[in-house]
């Protein structure tokens, strides 16, 4: 599945999407004619993997991509990922 915000509303990434057997789930542009299939409920998915990765890059050695290994920057992402959890996990605890 293919989901991507309202700028990349066009044709061709929908039959590019397709080509790949994927499923385009893109919000319509208001000046489309032709109504497409759009599920709401999958693009809030889509909203809350972005918010994920903008809370992340407020990580400065996430943003900035100091490490030159992949293996090295995914452990500093992983780590990251495990403090915003724990901070969200435990903001709310009494």
């Amino acid at each position: 599945m293919l989901l991507a915000d309202r700028g990349y509303d066009a044709d061709w990434i929908r039959e590019m999407a397709m080509k790949k057997g994927a499923w385009a789930n893109i919000p319509p542009k208001s000046d489309r004619s032709d109504p497409i299939c759009f599920s709401p409920y999958l693009y809030r998915a889509r909203n809350q993997v972005e918010r994920f990765f903008n809370r992340i890059k407020q990580c400065r050695r996430v943003a900035t991509r100091y490490d030159r290994l992949a293996g090295n920057y995914l452990a500093f992402v992983q780590l990251a990922s495990i403090r915003l959890w724990l901070a969200a996990r435990y903001e709310s605890t009494p």
